[in-house]
């Protein structure tokens, strides 16, 4: 792995290909393992990145990197009525599995493509929000990932990363080197997917520190970047305003 200008890690170094068949292959479970691994936190920082987001009714969203469309479903409801949500993914195995997912009652219909997070199929300026949750970490081209999100959202529009990042101290860190490198990895293997979740650790653990992610957020034309962690310490939430 090339390093960036700054030191921090260019990309994830496992060819795309790979990464594309493993969540095409765990897309099934993907949904019931993430509620297990974060014992149902993960609904809450989802809410916390759709509030970053600063969407509103009749707002139009892109999640990239969606998979099976949590997070995707979550802006649904914050751009209800009148607004538009379009979710992406390499995955057409999670892309399968969004698409079977109900809406709540209220929120618009999601569309979803299947697209490569580092070439989006879509215009300048499409969305008045870019979110990506849980996906920046396997994409091969950080800064490039980045640079796609604030193509395709509007000056003074939101783009919003929200991923896991090993944490530096306290309970996150007793969490993340007990629970999520040796109980995850077990149960990966329960259910017959230990390859996949010996990779989330492994990923985590090789993805750039907050500071470096929004200094690339900040060299990729956004403005006012800031970044905290939510609890138990497991995840941070980047915003940053296109400018």
């Amino acid at each position: 792995m090339s390093p960036a200008p700054d030191g921090a890690a260019r990309g994830n170094p496992v060819p795309a290909n790979e990464i594309r068949t493993m969540f095409d292959r765990i897309a099934p479970m993907y949904d019931a393992m993430n509620s297990v691994m974060t014992a149902g936190v993960d609904a809450r920082w989802r809410r916390a990145a759709v509030r970053a987001s600063g969407l509103s009714s009749g707002g139009i969203a892109v999640d990239v990197a969606c998979g099976s469309g949590a997070l995707t479903r979550d802006l649904a409801r914050a751009v209800a009525p009148g607004g538009a949500v379009l979710g992406v993914d390499r995955s057409t195995g999670m892309l399968r599995v969004a698409r079977r997912r109900r809406v709540s009652s209220g929120a618009v219909a999601p569309h979803y493509l299947a697209a490569d997070a580092l070439a989006l199929p879509l215009d300048d300026h499409t969305a008045d929000a870019a979110t990506i949750a849980f996906g920046l970490r396997n994409v091969a081209d950080y800064a490039a990932c980045v640079a796609e999100l604030v193509r395709v959202t509007r000056p003074g529009g939101r783009v919003v990363v929200l991923e896991l990042a090993t944490p530096e101290r306290g309970i996150g860190r007793a969490i993340a080197s007990t629970w999520f490198e040796r109980v995850v990895p077990f149960l990966g293997r329960l259910v017959g997917a230990g390859s996949a979740y010996r990779y989330l650790p492994e990923s985590v653990r090789a993805y750039p520190t907050p500071d470096e992610i929004a200094a690339i957020m900040r060299r990729g034309g956004l403005s006012a970047v800031s970044w905290r962690r939510l609890a138990p310490g497991l995840v941070t939430l980047h915003a940053g305003r296109r400018i």
